[in-house]
């Protein structure tokens, strides 16, 4: 135990490892099955995992993001599947807490998350627009109160077992596509029709198949601020960050089970340098790089959440970027390097040394969301943005 750890910071810690530990018995099943990892979730749920980001007078902890990136990771190292959809929910509770505040229904639905240990989707992805959610073509209606919308949703993760649903839309039928909003739905309010499996490499277990989502709720579930601020200022930070630290968390494990190889081998044979050594000091490196990347990026998003003008710059915007890319395109590397290392064990499933899943989940960090588009969006961004040029700002 650290025993310079905060006691909230150790009772955390002892929650997600109690996450890990369910979730790691199952990782395999749900990999191989393509399974939702309800066990994992179950144990998230009832450690209370779900609304600790919620401030603590709406009945949360009002825990940071650093905090529950730590989770992210601490879990990522069981089950990756399990991690994502633990990110996921927290990506949209991030929304709420920084965007709904001020709204009663919001106020009131977020005691809900806490008290009830909801688990909250996403559908921000729509047929037609090559994966963009910045822009939509369905359009939400409102009438006497009431609001309606259909959408050909091409990837709801986990919809089918989620407890509610925040999906986008243009704000009315004439609004151009970027004019979005995103509204909650409840799970009694709407109706989901498969038109895709998810039949993956990776990630097996987060079951994003595709759906027509049809809802109908009161209007004041619609989120008040535009879904371009709400994008801007909480979810793509909080995406880049908490998908960051899981995937770290994936490359972690695959070190662990190289070092427990070239342990094994060491003890084999006293007094001679196992093969493989080298190659892992070299991991040790590379995973501090990504470690390092993701710390930076929390420390910047935490200070940025105390000023709005920075916290929409194109700096910030910038930064979060990179922290996305950088650590999606380092940790397949290293599991391939820790592939290495352990040779057929680790190629071969079954083993203490078992790699394939961590090499097939890392796999999706790339297209989670597609960095050639996040590149090309940096690229518009630094004909304006000055790069830093310090290392202190």
């Amino acid at each position: 135990m650290d025993l310079s750890a905060k006691p909230q910071e150790t009772h955390l810690k002892s929650r997600a490892i109690r996450v890990a530990t369910v979730a790691a018995a199952y990782a395999d099943d749900v990999d191989k099955a393509g399974r939702f990892p309800r066990e994992a979730i179950e144990e998230m749920k009832a450690v209370k995992l779900m609304g600790i980001m919620i401030p603590s007078e709406l009945g949360g902890e009002g825990l940071s993001t650093s905090e529950i990136a730590e989770v992210c990771t601490i879990i990522g190292q069981a089950c990756a599947s399990s991690a994502m959809i633990f990110a996921m929910h927290q990506i949209k509770v991030s929304s709420l807490v920084s965007h709904g505040h001020e709204a009663e229904w919001h106020r009131e639905f977020m005691r809900r998350v806490a008290t009830e240990q909801l688990l909250l989707g996403s559908a921000t992805t729509e047929a037609g627009i090559g994966g963009n959610m910045r822009n939509s073509i369905c359009a939400i209606e409102v009438k006497d109160g009431r609001c309606y919308l259909e959408k050909d949703a091409t990837v709801i993760s986990y919809g089918i077992d989620c407890d509610a649903i925040l999906i986008t839309s243009r704000s009315h039928k004439d609004a151009a596509s970027s004019d979005q909003v995103m509204t909650v739905f409840l799970k009694d309010q709407y109706t989901l029709e498969r038109t895709q499996t998810w039949d993956t490499l990776g990630m097996r277990g987060t079951c994003s198949d595709g759906f027509i989502f049809k809802g109908e709720a009161p209007a004041e579930q619609i989120l008040p601020q535009p879904f371009a601020e709400i994008a801007a200022q909480s979810m793509l930070a909080s995406a880049h960050l908490l998908w960051s630290s899981l995937w770290y968390g994936i490359a972690v494990d695959a070190f662990a089970r190289a070092q427990n190889f070239v342990r094994a081998a060491a003890r084999k044979s006293p007094g001679t340098q196992p093969p493989g050594l080298v190659q892992l000091a070299e991991m040790s490196s590379q995973l501090q790089v990504v470690r390092a990347n993701i710390v930076n990026g929390l420390q910047a998003f935490e200070a940025a959440r105390k000023d709005q003008d920075r916290l929409s710059s194109m700096g910030f915007a910038v930064a979060m970027n990179n922290v996305k890319i950088a650590s999606s395109e380092m940790i397949l590397p290293i599991i391939n390097q820790a592939m290495r290392i352990c040779g057929i064990l680790g190629y071969k499933n079954g083993t203490p040394y078992s790699l394939g899943r961590h090499l097939r989940d890392a796999h999706s960090a790339e297209l989670m969301i597609s960095n050639d588009r996040i590149l090309a969006n940096t690229s518009t961004m630094l004909l304006v943005h000055k790069q830093e040029t310090g290392l202190l700002g």
